[in-house]
This record gives C-alpha cells, sequence and structure tokens, in this order.
C-alpha cells in the first residue's frame, strides 16, 4: 500500500571519508641568459613573496605539529606523510623544519611568558627532563627540567638544566606580586608566604604516608586526613555553588584550628639532628609545614585560587610522555622546541584556536618578516 505524507525528522545516516591526499606542487623556473656584448649571465629572480624553502609553510607546519603536537619521530613523520600524500622527505629536512619552526615561535612565546607573568595566580610545577649534548650545551650531563607556568588560557613551558630558586624567579619574574600554586618544593621559598598556595594533593599524600607509620604518626596523620576530607566536603560544595565562598570560610576556620593543633603536636617532638625514625620524619614534615602555614589556606579567603596544583601537573603529563617516548631531547635547540610546541599546543587547545593554522600563520611571519601571531587571549 502506498505511503503518504511527509517526515520531517528523517533518520540520517552518513559516511565520512577522505579523498586521496595528493601534495600541490607549485615549480618557479628562472631563466638565466647571457648578455651578447660582454657574455655576461643574468638570472631572473623568485617572485616576491616566495621564499627558497623547497617545503610550503602548511607542510612545514604539519611537519613540526606531527613531530611536536603529537610526538611522533622523524621516521615516523616521514612515513607518515610518504603513506599519506606521497610526500618524500628526508628525515634531515625534518630536523631543519623543525628548527624553523621552533624560531618561528621564539616571539609568540615570549609574549605568551609575559602574559603568564601579568595574571593574578598561576600554577607551576616540574619535572625531570632529559637534554643530550648533541650541539655542546650540556658538557657536564647535568638532568634537565621541564618548568610549566599555567593560567586558565595560556600555559609556558620551558626546559633548564636546574631546578633552582633562580630558574623560578627567571620565569616568573622577580616582581611577581600574583598568588603561585605550587606543592612545598623550596625553589619557591623565596615568594611570600601570602603569595603561595600549597597544594592540597601533595599535602595529603604526605599525611597518608604519616598515618602508614605507627604510634604517634599514625594518630596524627589521620587526624590530618580526617581534616582534609571535611575540607574538600565544603570545598566541593563551592565548587559547585551550593555553598557561598563567605560561609566556606567560617566553615574551614574550626578546620584550620584543628590541622593547627595537630602540626604544633608533632612540632614539640624532641627529635635528635641526626634522627631518622619514623617519628623523626613527621616531625620534620611537621615543621617544614608549620613554617610555610599561611600558604595552605591562601584559596579559603581568595576567591578564584585553587587549593590544589591539579592543573599543572595535567599539562605536565604531555610533557612526561614526550620524555618517554622520545628519551627527551638531544640538545639545547631540541628542547627549545619541546617547550615551545608545548606551549603552543596547551595555550591553543585552552583558547580552541586551530593548531595547524597557528603554525601556518607563525612560518609565514618568520620566512616573509610578517607580524607573528599572538598566543595571548
Amino acid at each position: 500500500m502506498p505511503l503518504t505524507g511527509e517526515d520531517r525528522a528523517p533518520y540520517r545516516h552518513q559516511i565520512v571519508d577522505l579523498p586521496p591526499i595528493e601534495p600541490i606542487v607549485i615549480e618557479h623556473r628562472l631563466h638565466q641568459l647571457g648578455c651578447e656584448h660582454c657574455g655576461t649571465l643574468t638570472c631572473s629572480v623568485l617572485p616576491e613573496g616566495v621564499t627558497r624553502r623547497g617545503y610550503g609553510e602548511r607542510l612545514s607546519a604539519l611537519v613540526a605539529l606531527l613531530s611536536g603536537g603529537y610526538r611522533q619521530s622523524h621516521r615516523q613523520v616521514q612515513t607518515l606523510l610518504a603513506a599519506l600524500a606521497g610526500i618524500q622527505i628526508s628525515t634531515d629536512s625534518i630536523n631543519r623544519l623543525r628548527q624553523e619552526m621552533s624560531d618561528a615561535l621564539a616571539i609568540p612565546v615570549a609574549q605568551a611568558l609575559g602574559y603568564v607573568q601579568q595574571s593574578g595566580v598561576l600554577h607551576s610545577d616540574e619535572t625531570s627532563f632529559t637534554q643530550g649534548n648533541g650541539d655542546g650545551a650540556n658538557e657536564s650531563s647535568k638532568r634537565a627540567w621541564i618548568w610549566v607556568l599555567v593560567t586558565p588560557l595560556v600555559s609556558v613551558f620551558a626546559v633548564w638544566l636546574s631546578r633552582s630558586q633562580a630558574v623560578a624567579k627567571t620565569l616568573m619574574g622577580e616582581t611577581y606580586d600574583g598568588i603561585v600554586v605550587s606543592d612545598r618544593y623550596s625553589g619557591y621559598g623565596w615568594l611570600p608566604v601570602t603569595q603561595r598556595q600549597v597544594c592540597w594533593a601533595h599535602l595529603k599524600r604526605d599525611f597518608t604516608r604519616i598515618a602508614e607509620r605507627s604510634g604517634v604518626s599514625q594518630a596524627i596523620g589521620e587526624g590530618w586526613l580526617a581534616a582534609e576530607k571535611t575540607l574538600f566536603h565544603l570545598w566541593y560544595q563551592v565548587r559547585d555553588g551550593t555553598l557561598t565562598h563567605d560561609a566556606f570560610r567560617q566553615a574551614v576556620q574550626p578546620i584550620q584550628a584543628e590541622v593547627n593543633r595537630w602540626l604544633q603536636e608533632a612540632a614539640s617532638y624532641d627529635i635528635g639532628p641526626q634522627e631518622k625514625t619514623p617519628l623523626a620524619k613527621t616531625v620534620r614534615t611537621c615543621r617544614q609545614i608549620l613554617a610555610i602555614e599561611p600558604a595552605l589556606w591562601t584559596f579559603v579567603d581568595r576567591v578564584g585560587v585553587e587549593p590544589t596544583n591539579n592543573a599543572a601537573e595535567r599539562a605536565l603529563r604531555p610533557a612526561v610522555i614526550w620524555r618517554r617516548t622520545s628519551f627527551g631531547a638531544q640538545s639545547q635547540v631540541g628542547s627549545e622546541f619541546v617547550a615551545r610546541m608545548l606551549t603552543v599546543v596547551t595555550s591553543l587547545q585552552a583558547q580552541q584556536r586551530d593548531g595547524l593554522d597557528f603554525l601556518t600563520q607563525a612560518i609565514q611571519a618568520e620566512r616573509l618578516g610578517h607580524e607573528h601571531p599572538n598566543l595571548r587571549p
């Protein structure tokens, strides 16, 4: 029986596919002729805007994105381009394009660092990295460290052969007057405690280790963990909007007093300078925390400050994966490429901007002397 009427919401079945990808090859032929009188040879020149690079800006950007954003090796990039688009490129050319992109990103990354240094709150963390001596910049085979400064829309990475306070000052700026969320590492000790928020995720790990010891340490650790659980039960209500920050501030006061009591009790035990008992470890940890105790509670008084450093730890995960899969970098310029690409990719993702377009614009600016694209939102 024939059907009539109109289906205004038909079932839709779509098939997504890719057409064969063929590279665009633009050939310029520069003719050379000799003067019939003196024999001088004169050759034509490339049109304005055409560089002597053998690879266009978008292909160069793709090589950098595959190598940096997706952490593919030189050989993997070479194989992928050949299989996907029939492009034959040597690993030496890939390395040159990586270096060219790194140079092109120097200005945008410097601008991004300036933006971060002006932010009111930033998260900071660092993890070990490997930098070889391929260019003679690490003759003593020092351990490298990759640092990250994170704000909601811009993150900046940097590789240094040091984990010192001097590096932290250089990255943040010695006159930085905002709030830094970090762990208890002494490299941030130059900051006033009023400008710090110590990560409670790291504190919880400290409390858990103490609670796993016996005797007095166990009681202290369990007391802290109970206080931490209550604190974050309240914080989650602030985060989901069911508790005002003013009410939260009032509710936290007895928790602060409880944590301080546990810290004071643990710090009061008399231990020898060389003592290595479980209690001695607990006492030293408590004394260290007590010295920066105001930095535990910055988020209670300052709206917009998080109690954990999860933002920086998440940002560092791609760097950790890069280190594991490629064993770091073989030179200082390689480390610069890693840091600059992580800066660009992470920041653009946060801003929901297209990475390939940005890298294409960056390489065009470098080759043609145009204004560089900006990573600042």
